[in-house]
């Protein structure tokens, strides 16, 4: 029931869901997930953990950098059946066309360039 609970969890907010969304068939930097949701890195991170706990998403660190993927030997049934859920009912969604697109400029920037960009930003905003 536990495993059920937090994939119910997780899927309750927007971004987690898009998040999800833009991981089918690739893998992604922090700072691209950050730049495609247009949410602070710290929100972010909160955001990745909760998918992580639900075994949704898993990590690597690469340096400096975290990567994320959609969950694969570590998915739970409840994960596995859940991502084929949301792929299958949002895979034509409005929201997620406009962030598939948003995605393919973001993909073709350079990770470092994003992160220093979005260090920078928040700077000035300090």
């Amino acid at each position: 029931m536990r495993d059920f609970m937090d994939v119910i969890k997780a899927l309750a907010d927007e971004n987690r869901v898009r998040a999800l969304m833009a991981l089918r068939g690739r893998e992604l930097c922090v700072c691209q997930i950050i730049e495609l949701l247009g949410l602070a890195p710290s929100t972010v991170s909160k955001h990745m953990s909760i998918l992580k706990q639900a075994r949704l998403v898993e990590s690597r660190k690469q340096g400096r950098w975290a990567y994320y993927r959609l969950a694969a030997e570590d998915a739970t049934p409840d994960a596995r059946e859940a991502l084929v859920w949301l792929q299958e009912r949002l895979s034509t969604n409005p929201v997620v066309r406009t962030d598939r697109k948003k995605l393919q400029a973001i993909v073709r920037t350079d990770p470092e360039i994003l992160c220093r960009g979005q260090c920078q930003a928040r700077g000035a905003l300090s």
